[in-house]
C-alpha cells in the first residue's frame, strides 16, 4: 500500500518540488511530513504548491545564476599541495577533499569538504582535475596539482637567504617542518 503526496521541496531520489509521488505510508508520516517536504494530495494543496513554485522557482533561478558565476571563479582556481614523496616518487600519504578544501579557503574559497567530489583520495603526484558541487545543478572543476615538498636544491639556497620558505610553497606547511 502507497501514499500519494505533493512535494513542496526538491527530494533526492524521489522528485522535484510540485511532483506528485508514491511513498510508503511510514515514510510519508515520519519523514516527508513532518519536515514540511510534502503535502497530502488535496485540490486546495496543490494550489498551494503552485504558489509556493512560482515564488521558488524565481529564487532557484537567482541561486543557480549566483552559483555559475561562482563555478566560473572557482573554476580558474589551481590548488597547490606540498606533499612527502618516497624514493620511487610515490606519496607518503594522500591528499583528501578536507586538503583540497584548506587550500581553497587559502584563495578565499570558502567551500564544504562534502560538495568536494573525490572517488578516492588522490595518490600520484601531478595534475588532477576535481569537481566541487556548488549547486545542485552547477557543478566546477578545480585544478589540483601535488607537488615534492621540499626539494633539495631549492631548501639549501633559500635557507641560507633568508626565512626558509620559496615564494611558490604555502606558508603553513613550509614553516611547519623546521629543516
Amino acid at each position: 500500500m502507497a501514499v500519494q503526496v505533493i512535494l513542496r521541496e526538491p527530494v533526492d531520489h524521489l522528485g522535484r518540488r510540485g511532483d506528485i509521488v508514491r511513498v510508503a505510508p511510514g515514510y510519508a508520516r515520519n519523514y516527508l511530513l513532518p519536515r514540511r517536504l510534502a503535502l497530502p494530495v488535496t485540490e486546495a494543496n496543490r494550489r498551494q504548491v503552485d504558489r509556493e513554485r512560482v515564488v521558488a522557482d524565481a529564487r532557484d533561478q537567482a541561486e543557480k545564476e549566483s552559483a555559475e558565476a561562482f563555478a566560473a571563479r572557482l573554476s580558474k582556481a589551481v590548488c597547490v599541495i606540498a606533499r612527502r614523496v618516497g624514493e620511487t616518487e610515490t606519496l607518503y600519504g594522500s591528499v583528501t577533499a578536507a586538503d583540497v578544501a584548506a587550500s581553497l579557503l587559502d584563495q578565499s574559497f570558502e567551500i564544504d569538504r562534502r560538495k568536494i567530489q573525490l572517488a578516492e583520495p588522490l595518490k600520484k603526484l601531478g595534475e588532477h582535475p576535481v569537481a566541487v558541487k556548488v549547486h545542485r545543478e552547477v557543478t566546477a572543476e578545480v585544478t589540483v596539482r601535488i607537488v615534492k615538498e621540499g626539494v633539495e636544491g631549492e631548501a639549501d639556497g633559500d635557507v641560507a637567504g633568508g626565512d626558509g620558505a620559496s615564494p611558490d610553497a604555502e606558508p603553513s606547511e613550509a614553516s611547519a617542518e623546521p629543516a
